[in-house]
């Protein structure tokens, strides 16, 4: 999104509907494989942030990751407690465990996206422009419109 943002005038900007029907699949948390379901995508992200922040001239430090770990969890939890009240309030089931469980999870995801970034900062860090890829395959605009067009005759 960062790189939307960074390439994109907001007046150019409008929403489309290229799908009869979007399929969101949700992924398991993942908690013994950081390399599959929400774990990755969480690390993807956050490895993400760190180089746009980066890219913005912001210093990053080992500090930074460990003050960034516990203002997340701290704030995950005072909104755990938040989030808990509405649903009794409104009488609807809440699995604290589960959520903490989560807060936790991401919690070490931030240290460790933070440690695979200073390992390795030079990573190629964002997908190419559309420029590019219109360059790298002339008529991926037609192959996308193809590739949506039979998806929505299934």
């Amino acid at each position: 999104m960062s790189e939307v943002h960074r390439n994109t005038a907001t007046n150019r900007i409008c929403q489309v509907d290229i799908a009869d029907n979007y399929d969101h699949k949700h992924q398991p948390m993942s908690e013994e494989d950081p390399h599959s379901g929400l774990q990755r995508m969480a690390g993807d992200i956050t490895k993400a942030l760190y180089r746009k922040l980066a890219i913005q001239g912001v210093p990053i430090t080992s500090d930074s990751f460990r003050v960034l770990r516990a203002t997340y969890y701290r704030t995950a939890l005072d909104m755990i407690d938040a989030f808990e009240h509405d649903a009794k309030m409104n009488g609807l089931d809440f699995d604290r465990h589960s959520e903490e469980s989560a807060v936790e999870l991401f919690s070490r995801v931030i240290s460790q996206a933070g440690q695979a970034f200073s390992e390795n900062p030079g990573d190629k860090p964002f997908v190419p422009s559309w420029n590019r890829v219109q360059s790298a395959f002339p008529d991926i605009l037609e192959r996308l419109y193809d590739a949506v067009e039979q998806d929505n005759q299934r």
